[in-house]
């Protein structure tokens, strides 16, 4: 009898020592949290512009302002006095709803004035102007007028959205200081941000879709002038 009941115990704790140990396995195969698989997940909804080493999936169109890789930047340089076109690095892909997101700085230390802008959904087409880029643009620039995140139809109407209506956004773009810039074009819904306030909130169905660009403007300043950017990315919407 004594040994009956020995052996009663030992496979009664064998029993739960194996319970023990299929829990404590199943513990260690819990999925990841919620949000670390959302922020995966998000990430992975981002195409990112430009690889921080090279300008592979771009092309220059326009003047003769130059652009090249700066550690984690690409630089734009301004062309010489005597060139009077605008330069632009465009994308090879054409993107058409979208959410944009970059980082830009404007050269501010020689105190002249300096103009830059993205272009989104632009084109470049023979039969108009011999190819001239035009299409919306998010304005970039250290004038005094502050239309930085504002509209601007390069090539063809000049102004659509000045921000006249918005004093709060004139004030958001830091001229001397990296700027957060954000675009979502949705349908024939354009809508901007700079550091994070509202913009430039506009309606137009022109052009729904074309490449994305970075603009180095002409300039009458005898010295190089600078325009450099960051992060620059895409998520198709």
């Amino acid at each position: 009898m004594k040994y009956l009941k020995l052996l009663l115990c030992l496979t009664l704790f064998g029993l739960l020592f194996s319970n023990c140990g299929n829990r404590k396995s199943a513990d260690t195969s819990v999925d990841q949290p919620d949000d670390v698989q959302s922020t995966n997940t998000q990430d992975a909804d981002w195409e990112y512009l430009f690889d921080g080493k090279t300008l592979d999936g771009w092309k220059k169109m326009g003047g003769e302002a130059t652009f090249h890789v700066e550690g984690d930047m690409i630089v734009g340089v301004t062309a010489p006095v005597s060139d009077t076109s605008n330069t632009f690095l465009v994308t090879n892909k054409f993107y058409d709803n979208f959410i944009l997101e970059f980082e830009v700085i404007l050269d501010a230390a020689s105190g002249k004035y300096h103009n830059s802008g993205v272009q989104i959904r632009s084109n470049s087409l023979p039969d108009f102007y011999n190819g001239l880029v035009h299409g919306y643009q998010v304005e970039i620039d250290l004038d005094s007028t502050l239309r930085s995140g504002g509209i601007y139809d390069e090539g063809r109407r000049g102004w659509v959205h000045d921000l006249s209506d918005n004093p709060a956004a004139k004030k958001a773009f830091k001229p001397t200081e990296w700027n957060s810039f954000k675009v979502i074009a949705d349908g024939p819904s354009i809508k901007t941000w700079v550091n994070g306030v509202p913009a430039a909130d506009y309606v137009d169905s022109m052009t729904p879709t074309g490449f994305i660009g970075l603009q180095v403007h002409a300039t009458d300043s005898e010295e190089p002038l600078k325009v450099k950017w960051r992060n620059i990315r895409v998520k198709p919407l």
